[in-house]
């Protein structure tokens, strides 16, 4: 068989893909699908009676604009991440708003330990962390592998991880809304250990949640429904 005719035959009548729209336009889609839900489970849960002071609160205020930048920008790469060629220094976009938030946990942590002394520094067991956080991040969880499986598993754990940063860091900021804790080293801990935890988590899955085999199956499942 004449592989020229025979290319030429696969090709014939077929229609370039689409390209993907830019990394921050998928995050706005996903950040307008994960906001009401995180709205709705901060009023399920009843927000904190002391918010509108905490409002007020500079650290706490920081802490919270970090912990949701941290998420946006874990998104962005994420959604970069799966874009061939696209420029690999937007994988660094979380580091910053990760400083600052890490920043403003350790300078709480040191005016607590010169305020208090040791007993500044006490650690008591919150493990209600993990599964609120888990629980708020669920659908952004959910929204985001399903996202990413529409692009190219270029570097799946790193992607996987991303995107579970993300979703941890959006349900940290919910979390902060409702959850009364506010020492330094308890949310450096409990709760800024589970995000990195359910990051670790999600970067690990990514050779099961995002690969060509996926990938091929959604592509598949598109042209069937076509």
């Amino acid at each position: 068989m004449d592989t020229g005719r025979l290319i030429r035959h696969l090709t014939e009548g077929s229609q370039p893909a689409p390209p993907l729209p830019q990394p921050w336009v998928r995050t706005a889609a996903w950040l307008a699908l994960s906001a009401p839900y995180v709205a709705l489970v901060v009023l399920a849960m009843s927000p904190r009676s002391d918010l509108v002071e905490k409002m007020g609160d500079a650290r706490y205020v920081v802490e919270q604009v970090a912990a949701l930048g941290t998420g946006i920008a874990a998104a962005i790469a994420a959604f970069a991440s799966t874009i061939p060629g696209h420029s690999r220094k937007t994988l660094l976009l979380p580091v910053m708003p990760l400083a600052l938030w890490l920043g403003s946990l350790g300078q709480g942590c040191v005016q607590s330990w010169i305020r208090y002394g040791a007993d500044g520094l006490s650690l008591r067991s919150d493990w209600i962390c993990f599964p609120t956080i888990a629980l708020v991040g669920a659908v952004p969880a959910i929204a985001m592998a399903l996202m990413l499986r529409r692009g190219a598993p270029l570097t799946p754990h790193l992607t996987a991880a991303l995107g579970g940063l993300a979703a941890a860091g959006l349900g940290n900021f919910g979390l902060r809304f409702f959850h009364p804790e506010d020492a330094s080293l308890m949310v450096l801990v409990w709760q800024l250990g589970t995000v990195f935890v359910l990051s670790t988590l999600a970067g690990w899955s990514g050779r099961y949640l995002l690969s060509w085999r996926s990938v091929v199956g959604v592509a598949r499942r598109r042209a069937a429904i076509g």
